[in-house]
């Protein structure tokens, strides 16, 4: 049967995940993981990606990511090409080094962002690669010990997860660490990871999804969230714009909704193109993005050159303006 096109959205959310072929390891040495890190940081700011989280453990990892304009597979492509190919050359062996393609969850950001956070950051200490908390802040090979400032990597989207949690660096970290700590307990969660691991899923599990209404699947592909959530991914997905606009197309295009959403939201367009901070200025900036991009095929990085962003920025809005269901109608 003929494998179905991803829900590949931009600014989608994704928890994802890819294990070695027959189970064997993808991580021999540090050496492996470091050259895999240091894949991720060069990668993810190519491709516009944020990463939240992530974990390496012998013989697959996770990552959390928000797709950036490039979209989550050419992300994902660029990452596990390049990696396999220097693994197999380190190690001289050929062939294929993944089992299958990656699997993927788009997940509702609101109930599941902070919970993924804190099962893929647990990860290493759930497989006893650690003994313990203290350990797992000292463990060079997860986002956790990035979060709780014992070490850097740029490329992790740490203050977006710690802003979740206080409005300093130093309380968001305790609030942060008491919320691992809380986890710990819970043991496996494997809705988490599409409720039933990286492997193959039974016919029984498909019966509970059915049954569950609050997690769906579609093409083979799993969505985390609320049935009202499985919903908008559908008609995002049904009315995704067939082509990207020309630049031309899209410098007009986006002084269209500029002008749009400036009178939806009562504010000037140079505050809109500026770094106002104001709550009405963010949303009407959101809401541009969200309408750019989703709605009338805009590249995200035409967009953030317009608003003078990052395009992980714009990747940002336009999640943020889906999870509030905001609008440039008039």
């Amino acid at each position: 049967m003929p494998r179905g096109p991803r829900l590949d959205a931009e600014g989608a959310l994704q928890h994802v995940m890819a294990r070695g072929i027959e189970r064997r390891e993808l991580f021999r040495s540090d050496l492996d993981r470091e050259d895999f890190v240091s894949r991720v940081a060069k990668v993810a700011p190519e491709s516009g990606a944020a990463i939240y989280a992530w974990s390496l453990m012998p013989n697959h990892f996770h990552l959390l990511v928000r797709s950036g304009p490039a979209g989550l597979s050419t992300f994902m492509r660029r990452l596990m090409t390049g990696y396999a190919g220097a693994y197999n050359r380190r190690h001289r062996r050929s062939g294929h080094l993944f089992q299958n393609r990656y699997k993927s969850i788009l997940v509702e950001d609101g109930p599941y962002l902070l919970e993924l956070v804190r099962y893929i950051h647990l990860n290493p200490l759930r497989a006893r690669l650690v003994g313990n908390l203290r350990e797992l802040e000292r463990y060079r090979w997860s986002g956790h010990a990035v979060l709780t400032g014992e070490r850097e990597a740029p490329w992790q989207d740490s203050e977006q997860v710690l802003l979740q949690f206080g409005e300093t660096r130093g309380r968001a970290v305790r609030a942060y660490r008491d919320f691992v700590a809380e986890g710990v307990e819970q043991g496996k969660r494997l809705e988490l990871t599409g409720r039933g691991g990286i492997g193959r899923i039974s016919g029984a599990e498909r019966a509970k999804d059915r049954e569950a209404g609050s997690e769906r699947r579609q093409g083979g592909e799993r969505i985390l969230g609320s049935g009202r959530f499985a919903a908008e991914v559908q008609r995002q997905v049904e009315r995704r714009p067939a082509r990207r606009l020309g630049a031309d197309e899209a410098r007009a295009a986006l002084e269209a909704v500029l002008a749009k959403v400036c009178r939806k939201h009562g504010v000037r367009a140079e505050e809109v193109r500026g770094f106002g901070r104001e709550r009405e200025v963010t949303r009407a900036r959101a809401n541009l993005a969200y309408e750019a991009v989703r709605r009338r095929g805009v590249p995200a990085i035409a967009v953030a050159s317009f608003l003078s962003v990052s395009p992980a920025a714009v990747s940002q809005m336009v999640a943020r303006a889906g999870n509030l269901g905001v609008s440039t109608h008039e």
